[in-house]
């Protein structure tokens, strides 16, 4: 390619890059709208963890090539680059504007090599500038997606340019720049689709350029032929060698290429393209009057859009119509410069040629004559064809500067063409800086396409101004009334609003503008695969409603219907079932779902979910590891595996369970619910210190969790730092007066250290308030009794306790110390020895609390937020506590070993009390 551009000075390089960079720096400033939120952000094929081989596998969006919804564009070369971005500067959108100039400024410059093949060098460089600051390209170069042009467009160049090579002298052929060509060409395609029309081109130059034939030659060489009066001419000969060679070069490609679709067309909807679907002669007399308007884009770029699809050229449906003169001018023309070019020898004639060829080649794929595309209008698409109408313009202007009359004005209309060229390109970057601008710039142009009142409502959406994206949403619904993907629009931003009587209704208008399900048959209607997310919608929307879980389960098998491979109505329909307790059926959902797509790690993580509700943690576990080893940074996996190994209770699991949650913090560093359950597992493993400060900062994340300031104030009263709990429940408290084991657990430490007795009963009178049959208050509430020596209030308190939990043998002993003691004082004298009496009940008390607060570590548990999500997109890990009382198998047989030492020694104070 260097070589090749060695013709092309250093100065007139540097030219190109001073204007094209004066021309396209504030594009640097744009961020990912339109199609680059599809093939960038929403591409996993952009991840250095997806195989490379898939990029090979799956369409420009992503989409593998095999599903009906993939746009089969296969453009991986160009895809390779956008990875390349990623693995520099993952989705930092300057490295992306930034390489898309650099691609724009070397199309420039291998341009001018082409051009002074048929202009001289003044010309060719106003050619060149003229391309490099036309106002057409800001879609191609300002929008990332657009790189596929700019790459494509590179190697088609370099193609044809190796094909000049192709004749030697004497007019023999020289095959290594034809076989360079023949490469250059499928890489050209693989950037993008129209990069196989170059050869086109070089058959076009072959003929007419390197053979200098014209029409009346070859016609009357021809004729001769049929009269049987001549014979092929030997270089007539070479030539057609050449063309065959090409010719069959290409049917390879594009057998390849149809192999690649699978030999399935894109599927469209009537919105993308109205004519595509109308009948004739609506549909020819459109597709004719759209080559003028690309034509006018050209040649008058002053008003450009975005997105000119739906209601925004209105169909030419008679031929009556005033916009077929501008068809017919056109065709005149056209026709015109066709004759002049191939029936009269002479240079410009050859420039004409060679120009009218890039402009009408490469176009012929998106001018819907063979095949239907996505699209009424692309100014991208233009990118190439522009090249033709510089030559062209560049090639006028040569002719009116050479006559001294028109020499001046020549120069000073060339100088307000590319000023005011490059201005309205500058300016037209700003317009890319944001969906919002960009979609609201179009509307400036173009009132009557519901997409672009969609998608602004989109931008605003995004946003979360829901009010006025619903003013957009209705406002597209009343430019395109049938626009199903409109009502939708309106529907879920209602929702979002909370107003779901009205967002069912515009649910149901957009069901009933869906073509009618037909029993037993396969949904098989030109209909945009995603407007059946319409049924997920409204079957979303109404499940809210417990009564009407069935109805919208109803709604999820209408599109499995329809579409037995709809992998979100699976999705969605297991997460119902599991809703309505029916993981079985949850599980064959997602197996189904499975069967579609297995490199999906969401439906491993939902799959694993329903292996949790059917107490299978085994499996569970297994599914998980499935969904991390296909996305190792899947949080709701990370998270909740970590959470199944630790309630395990193997110890064995607890340094990956670890592994798991560091890794959850550092993709989620302000989740609290990672630092907590880290503080769990270091509870577990007795790492006191690491406990603590994981509790902390959950908490200072998350000033109110509850678990966390329990279990923080828990961990301190088991590492005897009991006043150091005493603050953290105090704040627990604050924010949920009436956790009962706050309260427990702050009445034994203001009894056992602080030795208030007034606020431990406090705290236990107020447990009694809000339940009133807690036994484990009730009983702590006689211990404060006995310690206020009011023994008939405490042998009052135990008898009821005592018939909350009649099965409780350390209530029906301490009632029996309480009685024993009653009975001795009042069979003692009032006399010295009253004060024997008094040091007995104090050592009783000292025991009775002993006991209590063995029976507290019994009955205070450990508290929890674990839990599992059955919803992959909206977990919800810290809205409830879940008060699991499991323990290691250690901890159990520790608790064991303090109650029977409880127990003797509660059996001692029994005998000292009964005198033995």
């Amino acid at each position: 390619l260097l070589e090749k551009m060695a013709d092309v000075s250093l100065k007139e390089a540097a030219i190109i890059v001073v204007v094209v960079a004066a021309c396209y720096w504030n594009s640097l400033f744009c961020g990912f709208v339109f199609d680059d939120v599809s093939a960038i952000l929403d591409n996993k094929d952009l991840h250095p963890s997806t195989p490379l081989k898939n990029l090979f596998q799956n369409d420009f969006w992503g989409t593998p090539m095999s599903e009906e919804r993939s746009h089969k564009s296969y453009r991986p070369l160009t895809v390779l680059t956008f990875r390349l971005n990623y693995l520099f500067s993952e989705l930092n959108a300057v490295s992306y504007h930034f390489l898309n100039l650099v691609f724009h400024v070397v199309v420039c410059v291998v341009f001018l090599k082409v051009c002074k093949l048929f202009l001289d060098n003044r010309s060719s460089v106003v050619a060149s500038l003229l391309f490099a600051v036309h106002p057409i390209h800001t879609e191609a170069v300002t929008g990332v997606v657009g790189r596929a042009e700019l790459l494509s467009s590179i190697f088609f160049l370099a193609a044809f340019l190796s094909y000049t090579k192709s004749k030697g002298p004497d007019n023999t052929i020289v095959w290594t720049p034809i076989a360079v060509t023949v490469v250059l060409v499928a890489v050209a395609t693989l950037c993008k689709e129209q990069g196989i029309t170059v050869v086109g081109i070089c058959c076009v130059y072959e003929v007419f350029i390197a053979q200098g034939y014209t029409l009346p030659v070859l016609l009357d060489t021809a004729i001769q032929i049929l009269r049987g009066k001549g014979s092929i001419p030997f270089s007539m000969l070479q030539t057609l060698l050449k063309l065959i060679v090409l010719m069959f070069s290409t049917l390879l490609l594009v057998v390849i290429r149809v192999q690649v679709i699978q030999s399935q067309l894109p599927v469209f909807t009537r919105f993308d393209n109205p004519a595509a679907v109308s009948p004739s002669p609506a549909r020819q007399l459109t597709f004719n009057y759209l080559l003028p308007v690309n034509a006018w884009l050209l040649l008058n770029p002053s008003e450009l859009c975005c997105d000119w699809t739906m209601g925004t050229i209105p169909l030419v449906e008679s031929l009556l119509d005033i916009r077929n003169v501008a068809t017919l001018t056109f065709f005149c023309f056209l026709g015109s410069l066709i004759v002049f070019s191939v029936r009269y020898p002479g240079d410009s004639s050859k420039t004409v040629l060679m120009a009218l060829c890039l402009i009408v080649l490469p176009f012929i794929p998106a001018s819907n004559l063979f095949f239907p595309v996505g699209f009424v209008v692309a100014e991208r698409v233009l990118y190439v064809p522009s090249m033709g109408f510089c030559i062209l313009v560049a090639h006028g202007w040569k002719k009116l500067s050479n006559k001294s009359v028109l020499r001046k004005i020549s120069w000073v209309c060339l100088a307000a063409v590319l000023f005011t060229h490059a201005l309205k390109t500058l300016h037209r970057n700003w317009d890319w800086e944001s969906e919002y601008t960009l979609f609201m710039s179009a509307l400036k142009v173009n009132k009557n396409n519901a997409k672009l009142w969609n998608n602004v409502g989109h931008a605003l959406e995004n946003e979360k101004n829901f009010e006025r994206a619903l003013q957009f949403f209705i406002q597209a619904t009343q430019v395109q009334p049938d626009d199903i993907g409109a009502h939708m629009n309106v529907g879920r931003t209602y929702k979002n609003l909370n107003k779901t009587k009205e967002a069912e209704e515009s649910y149901m208008i957009a069901k009933s503008l869906m073509p009618q399900i037909i029993p037993g048959k396969k949904y098989a209607a030109r209909v945009a695969p995603n407007h059946l997310n319409v049924y997920i919608n409204l079957a979303n929307l109404i499940r809210t409603n417990e009564s009407r879980l069935e109805e919208a389960d109803q709604l999820y098998r209408q599109a499995i219907s329809m579409r037995p491979d709809f992998k979100q109505a699976y999705i969605s329909r297991g997460e119902l079932l599991l809703k309505m307790n029916k993981p079985l059926k949850a599980k064959e959902a997602y197996l189904r779902a499975l069967e579609l797509d297995r490199t999906n790690a969401d439906l491993w993580y939902n799959l694993a979910i329903v292996y949790i509700e059917l107490k299978d943690p085994t499996e569970a576990l297994k599914n998980f590891n499935r969904a991390l080893e296909l996305n190792p940074t899947h949080k709701l996996a990370l998270f909740n595996s970590a959470l199944l190994m630790q309630e395990s209770g193997d110890a064995r699991l607890r340094p990956e369970a670890k592994q798991r949650l560091l890794h959850y913090v550092k993709e989620e560093p302000q989740d609290a619910n990672g630092y907590f359950n880290l503080g769990m597992l270091a509870m577990d493993d007795k790492k006191d210190m690491e406990a603590e400060a994981w509790m902390k900062k959950a908490i200072s994340l998350q000033p109110n969790f509850r678990s966390a300031l329990f279990n923080l104030a828990l961990l301190y009263s088991q590492t005897a730092k009991e006043l150091m709990a005493l603050p953290v429940l105090e704040d627990l408290l604050r924010y949920y007066p009436d956790h009962t084991k706050g309260l427990i657990l702050k009445g034994d430490i203001l009894m056992n250290q602080k030795k208030d007795i007034v606020g431990a009963k406090m705290c236990f009178e107020k447990i009694l308030q809000l339940d009133p049959n807690n036994v484990q208050g009730k009983h702590n509430l006689c211990v404060v009794y006995f310690e206020e020596r009011d023994l008939i209030k405490a042998e009052k308190c135990l008898v009821e306790t005592l018939a909350l939990a009649p099965h409780e043998e350390y209530i029906q002993r301490h009632l029996n110390i309480v009685r024993s003691k009653i009975a001795s004082q009042s069979s003692l004298p009032a006399d010295g020895t009253a004060t024997s009496a008094a040091e007995e009940k104090k050592n009783s008390l000292e025991n009775l609390k002993e006991v209590k607060n063995e029976q507290k570590t019994t009955q205070t548990t450990v508290e929890n937020n674990k839990g599992h999500s059955k919803n992959k997109k909206r977990t919800e890990k810290n809205t409830k506590d879940k008060e699991t009382p499991k323990k290691s198998t250690k901890e159990i047989k520790d608790i064991e070993k303090k109650r029977v030492a409880a127990l003797k020694r509660l059996e001692e104070i029994e005998r000292i009390l009964n005198g033995e």
